[in-house]
């Protein structure tokens, strides 16, 4: 690796600011020294912002379960989006979306951010949208599944 942020030289601080110039060869080596398997999708910032956390939780400690718990709690209390886990497995949880939740699809070799809204809405690219659905149709220009198509469900066998 040509750069080491965590070796413990120098400051957290330090550490993070070097993660965005350091090559995606030493990013993987980075994630690889902190995390036991790599993430299903290859995204820099995420990569970026997941061994800053890890950084930092090294250096200070991590959100005691207590609190933890209840952010996990009181976000469920407040999103206004649910969606059904798995269809067709009987499965009636629901999933929710807390407000803030950023979710993320390459499509048509370009990277789309949706954020969720503590109304339950949608904002891309400035704009609001009612749905996750919306969303997808304004981006594809056809009619989809907005979970579906952002990841939040499995596709049905011989669909799409």
């Amino acid at each position: 690796m040509s750069s080491k942020p965590n070796t413990g030289v120098g400051t957290v601080s330090a550490q993070i600011a070097a993660l965005p110039a350091l090559p995606m060869a030493d990013l993987w080596a980075l994630w690889d020294q902190h995390f036991p398997r790599r993430p299903k999708h290859i995204n820099r910032s995420f990569l970026e912002s997941r061994l800053a956390y890890r950084i930092q939780e090294l250096a200070y400690g991590g959100v005691p379960a207590g609190i933890r718990r209840h952010l996990v709690e009181a976000g469920a209390a407040h999103s206004k989006i649910k969606h059904r886990l798995e269809p067709g497995t009987g499965d009636s949880r629901q999933q929710t979306l807390m407000p803030g939740t950023v979710l993320m699809r390459e499509w048509d070799e370009r990277e789309h951010r949706v954020v969720v809204r503590p109304d339950g809405q949608c904002e891309y690219e400035g704009r609001t949208f009612r749905s996750l659905s919306a969303v997808a149709r304004h981006i594809t220009g056809v009619q989809w599944n907005g979970p579906r198509f952002f990841g939040l469900r499995r596709e049905k066998a011989g669909a799409r």
